[in-house]
């Protein structure tokens, strides 16, 4: 018994020692990693959705014949072919945000800058869908954008205008 409460003691003791207190993290750490876990959990659900396709067609072909099964097998083909499309663009858009180091900050817009311009926060990375955190809208623009492209390169305080609408960088992170 003895030998037991020491193993306790001694787990209980390498855990506190290994443990490391977490940092706090960013606004922008949050974003980057709200829309990295958006980005992954889109490349899961495609996979799963492909895989069972795969297996869908395996079960299919084993037990029929004919012409409807001939154009089943030919729209899951179809299906198949624009979920692995899906997922090619998934895949390049979580290669873009693999290289975003969220934590380094720059006076001029780059890849993976946060940018408030006219009140607005646009996250410079990869074209997804606007998100919440901390209660404030963010919207995840590509530099190739119409807006993202005035944006790249430029700092607080610089002006422009996109479809007569005037916009002024406020900060840059």
């Amino acid at each position: 018994m003895a030998v037991f409460l020491n193993k306790e003691k001694t787990f209980a003791s390498l855990h506190l020692r290994t443990s490391v207190p977490q940092k706090k993290m960013t606004f922008k750490e949050k974003i980057y990693s709200h829309y990295t876990q958006m980005v992954q959990d889109r490349i899961d659900v495609f996979k799963d959705m492909i895989s069972g396709l795969t297996e869908d067609s395996k079960n299919d072909a084993k037990g029929s014949a004919g012409d409807k099964h001939e154009t089943a097998l030919s729209m899951m083909h179809i299906e198949q072919e624009k979920l692995t499309n899906k997922l090619k663009e998934a895949i390049e858009q979580k290669g873009i945000l693999d290289k975003i180091d969220p934590s380094k900050s720059k006076e001029n817009i780059i890849l993976g800058s946060l940018v408030k311009a006219n009140g607005i926060y646009l996250y410079v990375s990869v074209a997804l869908p606007k998100i919440a955190i901390d209660g404030i809208n963010v919207i995840a623009l590509s530099p190739q954008s119409p807006l993202g492209n005035h944006l790249m390169g430029n700092r607080a305080g610089f002006q422009f205008e996109i479809n007569k609408t005037h916009y002024t960088i406020e900060s840059v992170e």
